[in-house]
């Protein structure tokens, strides 16, 4: 999906470029925080908590990240060799307008800026810790990794399975809400709730041929047309023990198809219901990180589609991350480097065939060790090998795919 022109990513490169030669003298990094604060982030934080690059006399913030591999696969014996891939070059500029008024826009550049999008771009206004305005294109809080996708926090060069072919991540809306948090001792809560422009017909319309959300995105005037004419809600509430960790439980949901045509309804209104949950903890003892979500998906169908386009879906993931080496290495005082896997599992039609009652297939599951190494918090290097097995609708054996990556994500 292009927003953009060539010409006009030349000339937002440009300011950028201005911006920052034009200050660097006066440049800061505001990663510092109040020890007070420490351990009182959400997920819902992920938007605001990342380090940027503040300029004197410009009341601007920049910064982003960049992510780049390599990619060795075989799929059922067959390779197309190694290639090297440009992921995405992320930009997110930040301006506190005011006291309680401020503003974040994040850009992401994929596959060498042949496709640019906005991603964020959302006004915050201030009233209270507990009601906060919010507008703009925002980010549906379904599960975790959607607000917190960012490749420098995670491990793996794939993103998780779930989060993307199932859910649709990067997923945002242009629309408006509140959000807000508080705690209390080591207990943090905090909620999320948005009314924004909702999915297409496209979910159950595309070179798919299933239900499959991601699909929405492939249309246009996204941000500034809502295809049913009914308002989406997506909602999200999360409790964090500092000591424990933090878990999430999310809901999106809406009409999908347009039911009216010139007032007159044209035929029933099909509704998508998505729920979530969302975890991670940390084992002090042994330094083990754990996150993760699961997700389920009810899509009403018309009764002239064939069960090929469930309307049910399910999905899940798990990342574990174990530390075994952090030392200072050369200038890097903290460098780590870690073992990790991570299991992937999507089922894109739950249910049974009503002519024969066998298990509907279309699934895919996989697996996938890596190593990685972190000469700061900011920056990864890793290596992965992803194993999946890949199930057609009728339930025929799994076909086998093996995928060699290695790269790197680093913030600037």
């Amino acid at each position: 999906m292009k927003l953009f022109t060539l010409n006009s990513l030349k000339n937002i490169l440009l300011v950028l470029g201005l911006l920052y030669f034009g200050s660097v003298m006066g440049q800061e990094e505001n990663t510092k925080k109040d020890k007070k604060d420490e351990g009182l982030e959400l997920n819902m934080d992920a938007v605001f908590n990342r380090p940027t690059l503040s300029f004197d006399k410009v009341p601007v913030t920049l910064g982003g990240y960049l992510e780049a591999n390599t990619i060795h696969r075989i799929e059922e014996g067959i390779t197309d060799g190694l290639s090297f891939q440009a992921r995405r070059l992320t930009i997110f500029m930040a301006a506190s307008i005011s006291e309680r008024i401020k503003f974040l826009t994040e850009i992401e550049f994929e596959d060498g800026g042949k496709e640019v999008a906005i991603e964020f771009a959302a006004l915050d206004v201030a009233f209270h810790p507990l009601f906060n305005f919010r507008g703009g294109i925002v980010m549906n809080p379904i599960g975790a990794f959607n607000e917190s996708h960012d490749g420098p926090k995670w491990e793996f060069v794939e993103r998780p399975d779930v989060a993307v072919n199932m859910l649709g991540a990067t997923l945002s809306n242009t629309g408006f809400g509140m959000y807000g948090k508080t705690y209390s001792g080591n207990w943090i809560f905090g909620y999320e709730a948005y009314l924004t422009n909702g999915f297409s017909s496209r979910i159950i319309s595309n070179e798919e041929d299933k239900t499959y959300l991601p699909a929405h995105k492939n249309g246009e005037n996204l941000f500034e047309d809502n295809f049913s004419g009914k308002a989406m809600f997506s909602g999200k509430l999360a409790i964090k023990n500092r000591k424990i960790g933090e878990i999430g439980i999310s809901y999106m949901g809406g009409t999908y198809n347009k039911f009216e045509d010139a007032g007159e309804e044209v035929e029933d209104q099909a509704k998508l219901d998505v729920f979530a949950i969302d975890w991670n903890t940390t084992i002090k003892a042994t330094g083990t990180y754990i996150v993760g979500e699961a997700a389920w998906i009810w899509a009403e169908t018309p009764d002239t589609y064939t069960q090929q386009y469930g309307n049910k879906q399910r999905g899940i993931f798990m990342d574990i991350v174990q530390p075994v080496y952090k030392n200072k290495i050369f200038e890097w005082e903290d460098a780590t480097f870690n073992f990790a896997a991570r299991f992937d599992y999507v089922d894109w039609n739950v249910g049974r065939f009503a002519e024969t009652d066998t298990k509907i297939g279309d699934q895919i599951l996989a697996v996938t060790p890596g190593i990685s190494f972190r000469p700061t918090p900011k920056t990864v290097f890793r290596i992965n090998y992803r194993y999946e097995w890949k199930i057609d609708i009728l339930n025929n054996p799994a076909e086998r795919a093996a995928t060699w990556y290695m790269g790197f994500s680093s913030y600037f």
